[in-house]
């Protein structure tokens, strides 16, 4: 297959939410009380709610600038491409780099609706929630119909009414909801507590994928005070170990056989050693440990429930019958620093080169497709959605490399100033 007949779908992009998003979508007398975007004098655009001060952390969004100028400092939507923001101006960027379809994950209100959670009337937290769900999928999602799976957040302090909305947005059409990777770091039950089960019955009722993020508890890679920024770039995927072993050994997916778990920008390099020694341990382990997987491994139990995701993984395309075929998606993580915007089907072509077109088929976009029950094909012709064909739409979109503060970022940045950084500008401790 050529780099040009791709069809591709990405499970993993990101929103910088527009300044607009909360007008006329709560009740009158919530209105009042809705997240503001403010200029600061420095010249950075930051989010206001609640008595808290949400930045845009730099590295969330210099897609199209030139790397010396990354960093970790909040920016402004003056210092990032318009398609941040703009879903327009996303749909232009999209064609620009051959993309038919995205998932787009929060920014401001963290990956798991963190923000809205720790509102103390919980009448407004959930008013939140929902006029963040319906701007969206009606206001984003809608703005191109047949280019966005819609993602939910979840009323992640109460299971029962995080249960009733995810009915409540299914009917919308929408049929993925992020969620912690490690809610215990949240202050909420572990993934092993049945305080959940509300939720995950709803997803499972629903067809529902629960999608878990890296970073969703809001917790970084930090190995040393001195270790460069480097170490937990490098970690902060792999990480998500930790969630696939405490899914894999908690009662949740034998209690709920329809459940579905997406490992969101997790990476498949690492899952084949991880099922060799879940398996190991279940063998030797099981009958002290108490372990039941009935007539399962828990390797089976994996592949059969979890999918997963990369952006740009040779290795783990080159061990991919160790996985599931039918659970592998790709992603592309615009407008995040590890995106492969502009160039994302050139650097897939370089891994998927030597794989059979139906399999490449399945990573690229049937997969996703059938999990998150997205049917772009409804909406334009299979033909008019290649990489070829979008990128023919998009003629005038300029992927060149744009210095957008013009001087670039200081060097030595270590993953604690991010955690420091993190702390006193977040409302999550």
């Amino acid at each position: 297959m050529r780099a040009e007949d791709l069809i591709l779908v990405s499970v993993d992009d990101h929103i910088v939410e527009p300044p607009d998003m909360f007008d006329g979508r709560l009740p009158a007398k919530y209105q009042d009380l809705a997240p503001k975007m403010i200029k600061k004098p420095d010249g950075t655009d930051v989010w206001t709610y609640d008595g808290n001060e949400m930045p845009n952390i730099g590295l969330n969004a210099v897609v199209g600038r030139p790397p010396e100028e990354y960093g970790i400092e909040p920016t402004s939507l003056d210092d990032m491409r318009p398609g941040c923001f703009d879903v327009h101006e996303r749909i232009r960027d999209m064609n620009a780099n051959g993309v038919l379809g995205s998932m787009n994950f929060p920014s401001f209100p963290q990956f798991c609706g963190q923000l809205f959670a720790r509102t103390e009337d919980k009448d407004v937290a959930l008013a939140m929630v929902q006029a963040y769900n319906d701007w969206h999928i009606e206001g984003w999602c809608g703005a191109a119909p047949g280019r966005f799976i819609p993602l939910s957040l979840p009323a992640i302090w109460d299971a029962d009414l995080a249960a009733a909305e995810v009915k409540r947005v299914a009917q919308k059409g929408c049929h993925a909801v992020t969620f912690s990777e490690n809610p215990e770091k949240l202050g909420w039950p572990s993934l092993h507590s049945s305080s959940w089960d509300p939720f995950w019955q709803a997803c499972s009722d629903e067809g529902t994928v629960v999608c878990m993020h890296i970073g969703s508890s809001s917790q970084l890679v930090i190995t040393s005070v001195e270790a460069p920024i480097d170490v937990l770039i490098s970690l902060q995927p792999m990480n998500i170990v930790q969630a696939a072993a405490d899914l894999l050994w908690s009662p949740v997916l034998r209690k709920f056989p329809d459940l579905r778990i997406a490992l969101s920008e997790g990476g498949i390099g690492w899952i084949p050693y991880l099922l060799e020694r879940v398996d190991y341990v279940y063998e030797h382990h099981h009958a002290w440990t108490g372990q039941d997987f009935g007539d399962l491994l828990p390797s089976q139990l994996f592949k059969e429930r979890v999918i997963t995701c990369f952006i740009d993984d040779a290795f783990g395309v080159a061990n991919r019958h160790y996985l599931n075929m039918d659970n592998i998606t790709w992603e592309c993580d615009y407008p995040h620093s590890d995106s492969t915007w502009p160039h994302a089907p050139e650097m897939a072509m370089k891994y998927l080169a030597n794989v059979p077109d139906d399999e490449i088929n399945k990573i690229t976009h049937l997969n996703a497709m059938r999990h998150f029950k997205f049917d772009p094909f409804a909406v334009r012709p299979r033909e008019q959605c290649t990489v070829g064909a979008l990128r023919a739409e998009a003629g005038d979109v300029d992927v060149s490399l744009m210095a957008r503060t013009g001087k670039a970022r200081p060097k030595g940045t270590t993953a604690t100033d991010l955690k420091n950084f993190a702390t006193k500008n977040s409302a999550d401790d």
